[in-house]
Formats: C-alpha cells, sequence, structure tokens
C-alpha cells in the first residue's frame, strides 16, 4: 500500500540507525519498483539452476503454457515440466514466502524494541515454534489434512510463548537492556533445544532423522495446497504489520516520544508480539529453523533506505525474499545432487553479520 503524498523523516538516526531520506510517493513508487524487477530476475534464476540446469526460454514456455491451462502441451515436454512445475517452482515460491515473511518480523522486532540485534532466532521465538511444531509432529498432527491449518497454530503458539517470556525476562523498569535481552533468548534458545531434543528422542528413529534435518532448515518442494495454507497466514500477518508503520516509525524515537505524539505503545506492542509470533510459527512449520534472515536484511535494507516504516517494511519483505531464494538455490546446487540446508548458508552470512553488530554497539554507537 502506497504512502499519502505527505513526506515525514522520522530516521534521525536513534541507536546508530542511519539518517534517510525523506519519503514521497515517487521514492517510494521509485524503491519498490527497482526491488521487484530484483526479485523477479532472482526468482527466474533460482527456476533455472539445479541439479539439471534448464534454460531461460524452456522456463517461460513451460511456464506460459501451465498458467494458459494448455496440460496437452504440457505432457510433451517431458521432465522439464515435471521439475519446473513440480519441484522447483513450489519450492521457490516458499523461500521468497518464508524469507519475506522472516525479514518483516526482523523489520518489526527491531522497531519496537529499538534494537539492530533484535530477530526472531536470536530472541529464541523461532525456537519456541520449533519446539510447538515438533510436539504438533510427534502427535501425528502434521500427517493430516487438517494439519496444513493446525500445524502453523502449534507453532505460533510456541513462538508466541517465547516471545512473552524473553520480554518478561528482561525487561527491567520498562527499559529492555542489549544484553539481557540477547542473554534471556540465548537461555530460552537453550531450554527449547533441549525440549526438542527429548522429543526427537522419543519419536520414531524414521521420522525423528527428518525432524533434524527439518531443524537444520530445509525448503522442500510443498504441494500447492500447503503454500496456499501458509499464504493465509502471511497475508494476515504482513498486512497487520503494514497497519502499524506509522506507530512503527514514531517508537524509534522512544516510548515516551510515542506516548505524547498519541501512540498507544502497550496496545502496539500486544500486536506486534502477537503478529510476530504468528509470521513465525508459520514460517517455522514448513522450514524450519532458519536463522539471522531477520537480522541481517533489515539493517541492511535500513541503511540504504532510512527507517521509515513505510518504505522500509515492504523493501525488507522484497529483499528477505531475493535473499533466502538465492540462498536456497546455492544449498540445493553446490553439492549438486546432494543438498545443504539452506539454514545453514544463511547462518555462514548471518554469523559474521551478528558479530561485526555486537562489535558496532560495543564501540559506542546505539
Amino acid at each position: 500500500m502506497r504512502p499519502p503524498a505527505t513526506t515525514i523523516d522520522v530516521s534521525t538516526g536513534p541507536h546508530g540507525w542511519p539518517r534517510g531520506a525523506v519519503l514521497s510517493t515517487g521514492r517510494w513508487t521509485t524503491t519498490m519498483a527497482i526491488l521487484l524487477l530484483v526479485s523477479l530476475g532472482a526468482l527466474a534464476g533460482s527456476l533455472r539452476f539445479g541439479a539439471e540446469e534448464i534454460s531461460f526460454a524452456e522456463s517461460a514456455r513451460v511456464l506460459l503454457q501451465a498458467f494458459g491451462g494448455r496440460e496437452a502441451a504440457l505432457e510433451s515436454e517431458g521432465t522439464s515440466a515435471v521439475i519446473l512445475l513440480q519441484v522447483r517452482l513450489p519450492r521457490v515460491l516458499l523461500a521468497f514466502m518464508v524469507g519475506g515473511a522472516l525479514a518483516a518480523v526482523g523489520v518489526s522486532l527491531q522497531a519496537l524494541l529499538r534494537n539492530p540485534l533484535a530477530d526472531p532466532y536470536v530472541l529464541g521465538i523461532s525456537s519456541g515454534a520449533a519446539l510447538g511444531a515438533s510436539a504438533a509432529m510427534l502427535l501425528g498432527i502434521g500427517a493430516t489434512l487438517l494439519g496444513l491449518y493446525a500445524l502453523p497454530l502449534c507453532a505460533f503458539a510456541g513462538g508466541l510463548l517465547a516471545i512473552l517470556l524473553v520480554y518478561r525476562v528482561a525487561v527491567t523498569y520498562g527499559r529492555l537492556p542489549v544484553h539481557t535481552l540477547l542473554l534471556a533468548g540465548v537461555i530460552l534458545n537453550a531450554i527449547f533445544s533441549a525440549l526438542i531434543m527429548f522429543v526427537t528422542s522419543i519419536m520414531d528413529p524414521n521420522r525423528s532423522y527428518g525432524l533434524m534435518f527439518w531443524l537444520m532448515g530445509t525448503l522442500s518442494s510443498p504441494s500447492y495446497a500447503s503454500l496456499g495454507a501458509l499464504a493465509v497466514y502471511l497475508l494476515l500477518g504482513t498486512g497487520l504489520l503494514a497497519a502499524q508503520s506509522p506507530a512503527l516509525n514514531l517508537l524509534t524515537l522512544g516510548e515516551e516520544s510515542a506516548r505524547s505524539l498519541g501512540v498507544e505503545v502497550e496496545a502496539i506492542k500486544k500486536v506486534v508480539f502477537v503478529t510476530a509470533a504468528l509470521l513465525t510459527g508459520a514460517v517455522v512449520s514448513v522450514s524450519g529453523l532458519i536463522g539471522f534472515v531477520g537480522m541481517v536484511v533489515p539493517h541492511a535494507v535500513r541503511m540504504v533506505v532510512g527507517a521509515d516504516h513505510r518504505l522500509l517494511l515492504p523493501a525488507a519483505g522484497l529483499v528477505g525474499g531475493t535473499f533466502l531464494t538465492v540462498a536456497d538455490t546455492i544449498a540445493r546446487t553446490a553439492l549438486a545432487p546432494g543438498e545443504i540446508p539452506v539454514g545453514v548458508v544463511t547462518a555462514l552470512v548471518g554469523g559474521p553479520f551478528f558479530i561485526y553488530l555486537l562489535i558496532w554497539r560495543r564501540g559506542g554507537i546505539g
């Protein structure tokens, strides 16, 4: 949704965040158009590369025939059509949706906590969601048709529990100290990881191996039905976050300043926390634990487009989707026909970046 033609410069650089240019309708449109083109290019490239390379021309022909309903023509395409439509296209769409959702959650948490280190993975939200999903799998919920909708809800419950615990443990006299916040996330990650290992240990060995691989972060090709179910959660969650953009702009100035400008801070906190848990639970239920996307992408995008969330949030969503799509392409082609868990690729990128942010903040910035 485009912002109104009025302009506002909220990127005053709190906590070391860079100042951004004043947002206007033209700047919003231009930025989003460029990012959309880059995203489409990344999606097209990801459809081409794999254990078996398929040219852009062939990919375009198969997709046009599929969207045109020409099933008879697709049968003559043979292997290429099967690979594109049943394996790569669903996986690429899943990667884009998961990456975009994680980036949107990261943007919102960083604004709410006024901390560029905030991330659903670092704060233990992803681990809580993984515990909820693991428990659901143990009970066999994920194996049913109802599991398409119930599994994300179980992960949502685990993620919501995690974010509430982190907040209650870390908050001190209304403030959220950085080190306390990170320590609370580390502790909860350890507790939830232990509980997940317990669930794995009592699960059938054949199923426990798949669960362990899933926990490392993997984007196996989903069915279009599961993609549709995931889209329902993501549309609801990202819509709620986008509606909070004006309030998030003011919250970056501090809670007291936001209250003086008419923002209902506690209500916004509840909406963002619950929505973050919803989105994290939905994506973890289909992709496992994929770390650092929600921290690296929002920080990088903020450095380029500024801190106005009317632009930052949708821009980070596009960049997050593109980033995870590219990471997943690397994961499934680097050792083809073998596959690396995509969570490994994102950790190798995000881990050093996380260390950089810690050193940067220790130097007195923010």
